[in-house]
């Protein structure tokens, strides 16, 4: 007989899968089909960025998508091949060859799994909202720039005298995505946009650029092997720095990418378990003839919009994509670019975060949450490396942060009724930014006492340039036959103290 002990574990595992997969599979699986048919010419563009066949790119989409969605700790969202992580292996295809794509893939996910279970997932508590804000915002607008060759039919070898009839595609795709929800949600407006250009296109035989004209479509499916490189020290020093740099580009995207569907879907998602989810689906992908991937914020975002929130959505996408690329080739290339060049449109706009230009907000932020958030989509937009941006806004919102902080410091001082000793009351952070400032705060020369006391209590010391900067001051008393002290002191500012003091350079001491 089973016990009630027992049950009560069983059905709470089966209400957690439920809600993790089955919550709402009908909506889950019509948005995997609409980003799967996205994620094709995506797919397709890293594979000839990085310089490697297009099938490359489309395994590493689909073996990716599937894995995640059952390895990867965000539900709802989508990994696959990415930009990014195209650029990074340039180089590394130009000189070495695509072994060495392969080896440096499953390497950077191991590395990915390591850093996992190191707890990298609680760095993201560092990454300020400003720099969000403006992740988004540069993400949004280079989604946008990727689809203006496609807009204008600039790219080489195209047929520029569609263009009208280009636009027309264009803004009547774009004309059933905004407009169709007024009528009904039953299925996903984009999914329908597709559906009815694509069968447009075909039914009257128009000339406009295709999927299949970004690249061949495989007809088969990957096999399983290890990458064929020499497995010496030689191999490890050319494949180890390119692996480490997709280790970080790639989960800095991601979980930067999870906290953003963190905040639309006001849930939570485990990054750390993402942070290892995301390293066994590279190592696989290496294994399956794939590159480097990475969450993608425009499909997620695509996901998120269409309904998408289970891991059957992310799960569909893998699988529609696997049907389509080599059950459905032939038909999937048919569709017109115009028809995905709508749903990403629609994608960049519902991305950017208006309200962070309105002019009253601008207004109200300070300046330099501001120019935090303008340096952020600037280095994006220039580099097209949103793991630059990133940093570079990370960077200068801690400088922000350390400026404003040393600048509270604060030194008052009264004498005592008994003209004995002169006491001084120092409140704020002493770091190495605000030392500087303690040391010439306190007036040593008009003190005409032969004792003073210095009060930390309302302060606090965070390194040793704090306690050098004490060092200095009471150095300077003693240069005066003033004898100084320290009162005040919480434990951990004691134990530094006690430690260092002495055993540091003192400035002006």
């Amino acid at each position: 007989m089973t016990s009630p002990d027992s049950v009560l574990p069983a059905r709470a595992w089966r209400r957690r899968a439920h809600a993790a997969w089955l919550a709402d599979p009908r909506t889950d699986l019509l948005s995997g089909l609409v980003v799967a048919l996205a994620l094709i010419p995506e797919a397709i563009s890293f594979s000839i960025i990085a310089g490697v066949d297009p099938k490359v790119g489309l395994y590493a989409s689909f073996s990716i998508a599937i894995i995640i969605s059952i390895a990867g700790g965000r539900s709802g969202m989508i990994s696959a091949a990415t930009g990014a992580m195209a650029l990074v292996l340039v180089p590394l295809v130009k000189e070495h060859g695509v072994a060495y794509l392969f080896a440096a893939t499953v390497l950077a996910g191991v590395i990915q799994v390591g850093l996992g279970y190191l707890g990298i997932g609680s760095l993201m508590r560092f990454v300020p909202r400003t720099v969000m804000v403006g992740f988004v915002n540069a993400l949004a607008i280079l989604i946008f720039l990727a689809q203006v060759p496609q807009i204008f039919l600039t790219e080489e070898g195209v047929d520029a005298s569609q263009l009208p009839l280009n636009f027309v595609f264009i803004s009547a795709g774009l004309g059933i995505i905004y407009g169709l929800p007024r009528l009904t949600t039953a299925v996903p407006s984009p999914l329908v946009a597709i559906v009815v250009l694509a069968g447009l296109a075909m039914r009257f035989d128009l000339s406009l650029p295709t999927v299949g004209d970004m690249g061949e479509l495989p007809s088969a499916l990957p096999g399983l092997s290890l990458p064929d490189v020499p497995f010496t020290f030689e191999t490890l020093g050319i494949v180890l720095p390119f692996a480490i740099t997709l280790a970080f580009v790639g989960l800095l995207e991601s979980l930067l990418t999870a906290q953003l569907l963190d905040d639309l879907t006001q849930t939570t998602s485990d990054k750390n378990v993402e942070s290892r989810g995301q390293g066994i689906a590279n190592i696989a992908t290496g294994f399956l003839g794939g590159m480097a991937g990475c969450a993608m914020i425009g499909q997620s975002m695509i996901n998120h919009r269409s309904g998408g929130r289970t891991r059957l959505s992310t799960l569909a996408s893998g699988v529609f994509l696997l049907i389509m690329i080599i059950g459905l080739g032939g038909l999937v290339a048919r569709i017109p670019m115009a028809a995905l060049v709508a749903v990403m449109i629609m994608v960049s706009v519902s991305t950017f975060n208006w309200r962070s230009i309105r002019p009253s907000s601008l207004q109200a932020a300070p300046h330099t949450e501001t120019a935090v958030t303008v340096a952020t989509v600037a280095i994006v937009v220039i580099t097209h490396n949103l793991a630059y941006g990133v940093v570079v806004g990370v960077v200068l919102s801690a400088v922000f942060f350390a400026r404003h902080v040393s600048g509270v410091v604060k030194v008052t001082s009264v004498v005592d009724p008994d003209n004995v000793e002169r006491l001084y009351a120092v409140s704020g952070e002493l770091f190495f930014a605000s030392t500087n400032d303690l040391v010439h705060s306190f007036d040593y020369d008009a003190v005409k006492v032969s004792r003073v006391e210095i009060d930390l209590s309302a302060a606090r010391i965070w390194d040793t340039s704090a306690v050098a900067a004490l060092d200095a001051v009471i150095a300077r008393f003693a240069d005066r036959d003033i004898d100084a002290h320290l009162v005040g002191l919480n434990p951990h500012a004691e134990r530094l103290h006690q430690r260092t003091s002495g055993r540091v350079a003192a400035d002006g001491a």
